[in-house]
């Protein structure tokens, strides 16, 4: 068994572990196995990742086995090492590392509680959003790619257990050489990902309103369109610029600034009542009126409403709104649209808080936009 240690300075990785919730009680990990199955497979490396208070540097902490018999001293250390530690940090360890980790030990009669540990996943932090990042994947190269993270390692975790195995046969320095270097670039690479966890910032503390104007532009067609620009501040600086498009909105943020572009509709639409039964429709005006009152109305222009004809009119501006209804009363153009606004009234267009509300409105709809 061997181990090997590497100082990672401050100034080489951009990381703050309080935007995992954690800090020097956290401890990151990662592992190389020769397959998925825990029965069948056993782990041959594993890696840990953390900051040394006394110095303020990061280390990274290696151990390797050059033969399955040496499972048992490997993984008795790595828990030996790890059980001063609050917190694991892991990169869908959730799913892989963890549980792997846990047979294995127990295959080897090892006691181990990750019951006690706070156990963070990167990876499902940042799944939700791989269609509003436009990432290819969730694998950590993407979002290393995405954060434009360069690694020396060219491997997958699959090619390296072929090159594993040829290591136990022969002990060939270079292919132990590459069997490190993997595993201490994914721990690298999984400390200078933090902040990928800013996104979710946006979501998770939500944006706030610096600045409203409205804008006339033309479309494509030459019409004459008018829409709200919201310059907003967010709750903390993002690595890479980024902007979305969905449903007619538009969303740009670089650092901890924003815009977002939302059209407002000038036109006319319909108020549905919930309770139509209390309603009478009356075909001539087009619009509903309750019973209390429409006795006055000759019963030959008036018939009972129904759910898709109680509704009244209004021509105003609106802005648009989704399903989880933000807004109300919410008006819609016909009973079976699918598209719901709300009235941009004098008293909405003084209230910040109002407006911050609605940026948050959109920004979770590109969120859940697929």
């Amino acid at each position: 068994m061997k181990t090997t240690l590497d100082t990672i300075y401050p100034e080489n990785v951009n990381i703050d572990l309080t935007a995992l919730g954690s800090s020097a009680d956290g401890i990151f990990i990662d592992i190389e196995t020769t397959g998925l199955s825990s029965e069948h497979s056993y782990i041959y490396e594993i890696g840990l990742a953390y900051r040394d208070v006394s110095s303020g540097n990061y280390v990274i902490k290696q151990w390797i086995i050059a033969n399955p018999s040496e499972e048992e001293a490997m993984l008795s250390q790595v828990i030996s090492f790890i059980s001063k530690y609050k917190t694991l940090i892991h990169f869908n360890g959730n799913t892989f590392d963890i549980p792997f980790m846990i047979a294995r030990c127990k295959a080897n009669g090892i006691t181990c509680d990750f019951e006690k540990f706070k156990g963070i996943d990167i990876y499902r932090r940042i799944s939700s959003l791989k269609h509003f990042l436009r990432l290819d994947s969730c694998r950590q190269k993407s979002i290393e790619a995405f954060l434009g993270i360069e690694r020396e390692d060219q491997y997958s975790g699959k090619d390296l257990i072929k090159i594993y195995h040829e290591y136990i046969s022969d002990k060939s320095q270079e292919k132990e050489k590459l069997l490190l270097l993997h595993n201490h670039d994914d721990m690298l690479g999984m400390l200078k990902i933090v902040p990928i966890l800013s996104y979710n910032e946006m979501f998770d503390k939500g944006v706030v309103i610096r600045k409203v104007q409205t804008n006339v532009y033309n479309d494509v067609f030459g019409l004459s369109k008018k829409e709200l620009i919201f310059t907003i501040g967010l709750p903390c600086s993002i690595p890479v610029a980024i902007n979305y498009n969905a449903c007619g909105c538009y969303f740009s943020a670089k650092g901890k600034d924003g815009i977002i572009k939302v059209p407002l509709f000038h036109e006319e639409m319909k108020y549905f009542y919930s309770n139509y039964h209390d309603y009478y429709y009356l075909p001539t005006e087009d619009v509903a009126v309750h019973k209390s009152v429409s006795e006055y109305v000759d019963k030959d222009f008036r018939e009972p409403a129904k759910a898709s004809t109680c509704y009244t009119r209004k021509v105003s501006d609106y802005l648009p709104q989704w399903d989880n209804i933000e807004f109300t009363p919410f008006f819609k153009r016909d009973y079976d649209s699918n598209q719901y606004f709300f009235e941009l009234t004098d008293e909405f267009k003084t209230n910040k808080d109002a407006f911050t509300r609605y940026s948050n409105h959109i920004l979770t709809m590109m969120h859940n936009y697929r």
